[in-house]
């Protein structure tokens, strides 16, 4: 159900489209933002029609002169479902057997910073990591080596002070600055709770000596190591909070600030994650994100979810998959993904090709293409049912990838 109150307007992911109050440099900054679907209201002025779509979460938008507005984009998915795609996508080993813990909370954000600061928690228990960082300085005493080129550039021949680079070895790492800038990114956005708010802060305290990020500045590069293993899970909630934050920019003279998931993103990444790791478990070598061409001139790129490999030097196609969240026709899933399969199994040279959709308007089908032979196959996974389920479902969709029979099948 979707309501407005005040200056809070809840609405519901691909739910229909409701009419609600609304400042028109709110609604133009909603239209700009790509948040919501949104238009004046024909009818009735000062009024704005709103439509979610695969977006969700909370964000903040602030006109000058005026009250703030939040709009609170609730997913149809459970709140404990969504955290396990996301969990699992990020890392399927170490989220393989567990839902990311979110406690009590029902609603994305809050759920959403409590995951993040349990897991940062657990990372610190032990103190900051620590590693060796590259750093250039002016000395009086030398340490590591001298830049020599600086030295002549900057000292015309002087012997003091010497420009020097050393490995420093600090806690400033880009391990810690992910966590900081995670955690100050999670105190700036609407709708979380007092207790997790007040838990954050003591967070944030730990990693008071952690150089901030920049606003606008690439995220720090980490590599998971047997070193930063106890940060592993924190560092990958972590970049999809600052990876998924929806702005914290101005649409003209309107700020924006806030956290959106996109859903289609989330489900395209579960399903490529979870069909690699099966296909792998079975020997198979599956890619996420292969480019290929369509054309003989290698003018027309193509990008397909995942493509499996028949030979161990992955060069010779096997299957092909592509993930579609929301169908987009009432009746069924949309022509446009068949005619998109069809041109991958025809550049590809695959007798068939899988779409595999979030369980909506239309069942598991197939469709034979006249004239080439192609069989194109639809697959809809349920989402509203438990991480095990839902994972036999994908362990069913992988052995049709490579000719097995779909668990519980009778041929089994």
């Amino acid at each position: 159900m979707t309501a407005a109150s005040g200056c809070v307007i809840e609405l519901v992911e691909h739910a229909p489209a409701v009419s609600v109050p609304l400042p028109d440099a709110v609604g133009r900054a909603l239209v700009a933002s790509r948040i919501a679907d949104a238009a004046p209201d024909a009818y009735a002025p000062g009024r704005w029609v709103l439509r979610a779509g695969s977006k969700v979460g909370a964000v903040r938008l602030e006109p000058p002169g005026g009250p703030a507005v939040t709009v609170r984009i609730t997913p149809k998915v459970p709140v404990a479902r969504l955290f396990f795609l996301l969990g699992y996508s990020l890392d399927p080993r170490g989220w393989r057997d567990g839902e990311v813990e979110i406690a009590e909370h029902r609603e994305l954000l809050p759920a959403l910073a409590h995951a993040v600061e349990r897991q940062v928690d657990l990372a610190l228990r032990r103190g900051l990591l620590q590693g060796y960082m590259p750093t250039e300085d002016t000395s009086l005493v030398v340490r590591g080596r001298i830049r020599e080129a600086e030295q002549v550039r900057r000292r015309f021949g002087t012997a003091l002070p010497v420009e020097v680079a050393y490995d420093d070895f600090t806690d400033d790492i880009p391990e810690n600055r992910l966590l900081r800038a995670a955690v100050e990114r999670l105190l700036r956005l609407p709708g979380v709770p007092a207790d997790v708010r007040r838990r954050l802060l003591h967070q944030r305290a730990r990693l008071i000596g952690i150089t901030p990020l920049v606003r606008g500045q690439a995220l720090p590069v980490w590599h998971p190591t047997r070193l930063n293993s106890r940060y592993h899970h924190a560092l990958r909630l972590a970049r999809a909070v600052l990876e998924g934050s929806s702005g914290e920019h101005a649409a003209g003279n309107l700020r924006i600030d806030g956290f959106l998931f996109n859903m289609n993103k989330l489900f395209e990444d579960f399903v490529t994650v979870a069909l690699r790791e099966e296909l792998r478990a079975g020997g198979h070598v599956a890619r996420l994100q292969d480019t290929h061409h369509l054309d003989d001139d290698a003018r027309i790129r193509m990008k397909p979810d995942l493509v499996v490999y028949g030979d161990d030097d992955g060069r010779l196609p096997r299957a092909v998959v592509d993930a579609k969240y929301k169908a987009e026709k009432r009746d069924g899933y949309p022509d446009a993904d068949l005619y998109q399969m069809l041109a991958y199994c025809t550049a590809l040279g695959l007798p068939a090709g899988h779409l595999v959709y979030a369980k909506g308007n239309g069942p598991h089908t197939a469709h034979r293409v006249r004239h080439t032979g192609v069989r194109i196959h639809q697959h809809a996974l349920d989402l509203d049912q438990n991480p095990r389920q839902l994972l036999g479902e994908i362990r069913s969709v992988a052995r049709q990838l490579v000719g097995g029979p779909p668990v519980g099948s009778a041929r089994e």
